[in-house]
């Protein structure tokens, strides 16, 4: 890979991501039905109805799995907390979970690994989900709740940690376009999903400096929006895109106020009082995590709003069809410290693509991935160079995983996953940056 550690600040974070639903293998444990269970057991929701039953077995095979990350230089893990383990019902403690995170924060501090935490990454407990899920009002409560049980056993070893993982996929992904559970496709449960997570990113926040905890941030992901042409419909568009993705979030959070231009859309569909909760939703920020993988090119379309549509690409693109696009990751870390957090530490927390790697002779050659990752940390440095305080960088994935509605046949991980076998075999890339964290 292009670059060294030697390149970076002293303290600059070197870490990969994971999260719970996708490695651990959910049925054991005393883990509770999620609607993730229910979604992809339903016909035509994931290739080939997979689900996370065992996944990477990663509840029994952790400490494998962090000798790998411990032998590849890597400083930091981040992970996330299965609200549905820890809670089965959504409600009530399981014992059981609680003595795993135990175990696992643990492994990783015995490795020198510094745990950054993610408490909710989509796994919704199923009785919750009967309740409304997230477009009940009652789940900020429930949501402090769970964050008060799990911070309460592991908080006191968190090197950081942020609520929720990618809000837009909670709010819009799974109930506008109906991608992701619960694979809703209406505007009203999205208005009121979009807010009530946002409520609840703020209570966890409240919750867990009642704890006393230090260092907590927030995650968000961010899709580059460029307009297909010049014209004055493509950049309003391109525009509305990028404010239901990319600036939604950061504007509750910062600004107190959502863009008007979604807001167009949303209004009619919001919950009672919903200008009263930004008190909460401002929660003060130690940090900021970007996730970032492409960029897409917006065209307007005839039809109800948003009234867009995605336009082709000339770029290469991954295993998933997405654009590869560096610059989309220097500009949104360059324009979030300007136009939004000033000098609050800011880190890449996901980045990484899927590839069709093929393991032969014992060996996976992935130059396509080499390649992707060099790029990226490229932009990295460039919006440091250039005043952006990025403290980190965190690939996705450490290894190939259950990638949701996608099933298994996509593979972002730095490690192969045999997903009959088990068995774990180090990539090219993994290798490669295990030579760039040594120098």
């Amino acid at each position: 890979m292009d670059f060294s550690r030697s390149d970076f600040p002293d303290g600059f974070t070197f870490g990969a991501a994971t999260s719970a639903y996708q490695i651990e293998g959910h049925a054991q444990g005393g883990a509770g039905e999620t609607h993730w269970d229910t979604f992809a057991a339903t016909p035509g929701n994931v290739v080939r109805q997979e689900n996370g039953d065992l996944a990477c077995d990663h509840y029994n095979r952790f400490e494998e799995d962090f000798d790998l990350m411990q032998a590849a230089g890597l400083d930091a893990y981040r992970f996330s907390t299965s609200w549905a383990r820890v809670m089965p019902d959504g409600k009530t403690p399981n014992p059981e979970g609680l003595d795993f995170y135990d175990r696992l924060v643990d492994a990783m501090l015995e490795r020198g690994l510094a745990p950054y935490a993610t408490l909710y990454h989509w796994e919704l407990p199923s009785p919750l989900a009967d309740l409304g899920g997230w477009r009940s009002a009652d789940m900020p409560k429930w949501f402090g709740d769970f964050t008060a049980c799990i911070m309460g056993r592991i908080g006191d070893r968190m090197a950081a940690v942020a609520p929720i993982n990618e809000p837009w996929c909670v709010g819009w992904l799974s109930h506008f376009l109906g991608h992701h559970a619960p694979g809703l496709r209406d505007i009203r449960a999205t208005a009121r999903a979009m807010h009530h997570v946002m409520v609840a990113h703020g209570t966890a926040i409240q919750t867990m400096r009642g704890l006393g905890m230090k260092n907590l941030g927030g995650v968000f992901n961010f899709e580059w929006a460029q307009p297909v042409d010049d014209s004055e419909a493509a950049r309003k568009s391109a525009d509305l895109y990028d404010d239901y993705y990319n600036r939604f979030f950061l504007n509750g959070i910062f600004k107190g106020a959502y863009p008007e231009n979604v807001m167009e859309g949303f209004a009619p569909h919001m919950p009672d009082g919903w200008q009263d909760d930004f008190a909460t939703i401002q929660a003060p920020l130690d940090w900021v995590g970007l996730n970032y993988y492409t960029r897409k090119i917006i065209q307007p379309v005839d039809g109800a709003w948003p009234a867009h549509d995605e336009a082709p690409t000339r770029l290469p693109t991954t295993q998933m069809g997405w654009e590869i696009y560096p610059d989309g990751l220097y500009n949104f870390l360059t324009r979030t410290a300007r136009e939004y957090t000033g000098d609050l530490p800011l880190y890449v927390t996901e980045n990484g693509m899927a590839n069709a790697d093929v393991i032969a002779n014992g060996v996976v050659d992935d130059p396509e991935r080499i390649a992707y990752v060099s790029a990226h940390i490229d932009a990295v440095k460039r919006a440091m160079a250039d005043g952006a305080p990025v403290k980190g960088y965190f690939l996705w994935s450490l290894l190939d995983n259950y990638e949701w509605a996608l099933g298994y046949e996509k593979r972002f991980g730095l490690i192969h996953m045999d997903f009959e076998t088990l068995k774990r075999t180090p990539k090219a890339s993994y290798h490669a940056l295990k030579s760039a964290l040594s120098r």
